[in-house]
């Protein structure tokens, strides 16, 4: 059977008029049904349009009343899943609204029926579910339509409000304006308010004063309901209150007070009976705030000293009064401690085996006056330095006296250092100001045209150079701890001599005198074992003595130096190596500091930079913009942007400099 309907005037969009020959479709089949008189298992229906495909396949989007109504009358007749798709130019339908020839009437499918329905696999129509294909974009589809629903909570003002405030003195403020606000409702008595207005003139004494009331009382029969139900019928309050011991009462203003037992006293009555004030409470949070302010951010004993004298008693005071001392900016700023981090592992370098000197740490300290020449006036005088060359591994020292804090001081000192010593595969320094031309975070003296930089030296001699986080002497503690044995030694050394005039050449005598000082002290505790005299030191590595003697007696050929002195050199260093890993490893297992670990530090804090040249209320604030993790995860060094002025920098410093005064998480 064939139907086919004149498109109405005036003229449908294209998909209306598709899903008008649904409808049709979906009517021919009821036809159908009833007309036949026999029973039909199942019935498919085949369309060329996939957007009324999804018209009908809809479930979550809503149309216009047109579609809307004909999407329903096709639903009432038949399911989703009983609709195919089905190419254009495989679809019979086509034929009622087109021109065919006579000729060929007889071979179309208007009259034999599609080939899809013989059975041939390859042109089994498309089957569902089918989607809108543009619901943004499609006329028929109602846009989507938010509903809110407003609902207004049973009884009087509630306390959840309070917690919109972060200063008691705005919050008695608004309760003030508020009650203000609703006597002007009120029939007129001779005031010229009425109606909502802001006015200022009614924050009187006596209006903060009842402000104040309203928000306590809110807040009792809040948390305290079943205290005050026990007060007014007269029954004993239950030993799991926190107000049994108080002997709470009820005042004329209908307020809860403590009861005690001073009444007799002749202090004022709001000291006699506080009122109670719930210490878990936001409005706990605000007063306890409010006073901390007042007294200037001194701590808990001036605080609660302040609450009790306003006439307020605080359950759990001691513990709501230290949480907000603990959170204060203010109070971080002026009394905040830094932060600390556990103590990261030992580099790598501190445990090898290599050769002496093969890692190296170094440090720049001085000055000291030297006299260069005698002239007529007096003495010339001049400045010197020492660069302190450490092991890593041996703790053995190397110290080199220098002229200047330039380029080429420093690199005369590393090649005397490199000769004596041989080169070493790694350097390692802070960032401090003793260094130049090394990198550009070493603020010295800029080098010369034409003058070697240290850059250039270590990347000859194929050595590395590895600097510490700014501002971080305790990554330095290897080196740091050898300059201050070193000062003392020299102190000792110049106070015997009466502090005599030096001149560079005693100084450099008094500094290898120092480094054999050094170097010859013990590593591990001393054994008053009788069967081990012997002591280890890092002079036992770079002399090959562990205890030094006078030359035997007796005539040695040439020959005799060779028969077993590389057996003794060999056994020496092996000997210092094993107890070296045996004693002196085992005793850096331990941290002697910064046990545990502390919550790492994040993007977004904000910060107190630490600077030793400035008085703490002129440090300057920051925020995190990047951690920088060590190799455990942990987070010790991280860059911090400042801002002064117009200007804004980034500065790459350790958490040992920086006081956390509010996390990104709050």
């Amino acid at each position: 059977m064939g139907k086919a309907k004149l498109a109405p005037i005036p003229e449908l969009t294209i998909p209306r008029l598709e899903l008008c020959a649904a409808v049709l479709a979906v009517e021919m089949s009821e036809l159908l049904t009833e007309e036949l008189k026999i029973k039909i298992d199942r019935t498919t229906f085949y369309t060329d349009s996939k957007v009324v495909l999804g018209y009908i396949n809809n479930q979550h989007r809503r149309f216009h009343v047109y579609v809307n109504n004909r999407v329903q009358r096709i639903k009432q007749s038949s399911l989703p899943d009983q609709w195919r798709y089905v190419p254009t130019e495989h679809n019979p339908a086509d034929h009622g609204s087109r021109s065919v020839a006579a000729e060929k009437l007889g071979s179309n499918s208007w009259l034999c029926g599609p080939a899809f329905l013989l059975n041939h696999e390859s042109l089994l129509p498309e089957k569902g579910p089918f989607e809108l294909v543009d619901p943004e974009s499609d006329v028929e589809v109602r846009h989507n339509v938010t509903v809110l629903k407003t609902t207004t909570a049973p009884g009087a003002l509630g306390s959840l409000r309070f917690e919109r405030f972060s200063k008691w003195t705005s919050l008695i403020k608004a309760i003030a304006y508020l009650k203000h606000i609703a006597h002007s409702y009120k029939p007129k008595d001779g005031s010229s308010c009425s109606r909502w207005h802001l006015c200022k003139a009614s924050l009187t004494d006596e209006a903060l004063s009842q402000a104040e009331h309203i928000i306590i009382k809110c807040v009792q029969q809040e948390v305290y309901k079943e205290e005050i139900k026990c007060i007014m019928t007269k029954r004993a309050i239950p030993h799991s209150s926190s107000l049994h011991k108080l002997n709470p009462m009820i005042d004329d203003k209908n307020l809860l007070r403590v009861g005690g037992r001073l009444s007799e006293s002749k202090l004022p009555s709001h000291e006699t009976n506080p009122l109670l004030i719930p210490g878990k409470h936001h409005i706990a949070t605000l007063l306890i705030r409010h006073h901390h302010e007042a007294v200037q951010h001194q701590g808990r004993h001036f605080t609660e000293g302040a609450v009790r004298a306003s006439g307020l008693w605080i359950v759990g005071a001691k513990r709501s009064i230290s949480s907000v001392i603990h959170k204060c900016v203010t109070c971080k700023k002026l009394r905040g401690r830094t932060e600390q981090q556990i103590m990261a592992d030992l580099p790598a370098e501190r445990l090898q085996t290599d050769p002496p000197f093969s890692y190296v740490g170094l440090d720049v300290f001085g000055p000291w006056e030297v006299s260069t020449r005698r002239t007529k006036g007096g003495q010339a005088n001049s400045k010197r330095w020492a660069v302190l060359f450490t092991c890593m591994s041996t703790r053995a020292v190397h110290i080199e006296v220098i002229e200047a804090l330039s380029s080429s001081s420093f690199i005369n000192a590393l090649r005397r250092f490199f000769a004596i010593r041989g080169p070493a595969k790694q350097l390692r320094s802070d960032c401090g100001t003793n260094f130049i031309g090394a990198s550009k975070e070493l603020r010295l003296d800029p080098p010369k045209p034409n003058e070697a930089t240290v850059d250039d030296y270590l990347r000859k001699q194929r050595c590395s150079w590895v600097f510490n986080a700014p501002h971080s002497s305790h990554m330095g503690g290897t080196w740091e701890r050898m300059i201050g044995v070193s000062r003392r030694i020299l102190d000792s050394m110049l106070l015997q001599a009466g502090n005599p005039t030096l001149t560079h050449e005693v100084l450099t005598t008094l500094m290898a005198e120092v480094t054999a000082i050094i170097n010859a002290r013990p590593l591990v505790p001393v054994s008053s074992d009788p069967e081990a005299p012997l002591i280890l030191t890092p002079s036992a590595l770079l002399t090959q003595k562990f205890n030094p003697i006078e030359t035997p007696p007796g005539d040695f050929t040439k020959a005799d130096m060779y028969k077993n002195q590389w057996k003794r050199v060999q056994a020496l260093a092996d000997t210092f190596w094993a107890r070296w890993q045996k004693e002196y490893l085992n005793m850096l297992q331990s941290r002697q500091k910064w046990h545990r670990n502390k919550p790492n530090l994040k993007e977004g804090d904000v910060i107190l930079l630490k600077d030793k040249q400035l008085k703490r209320n002129e440090w300057l604030m920051g925020i995190i913009t990047k951690t920088l993790p060590s190799k455990d995860g942990v987070v010790r060094k991280m860059e911090v942007k400042v801002t002064r002025g117009k200007t804004t920098k980034t500065f790459n410093r350790p958490i040992s400099d920086c006081i956390l005064l509010l996390s990104s998480m709050e």
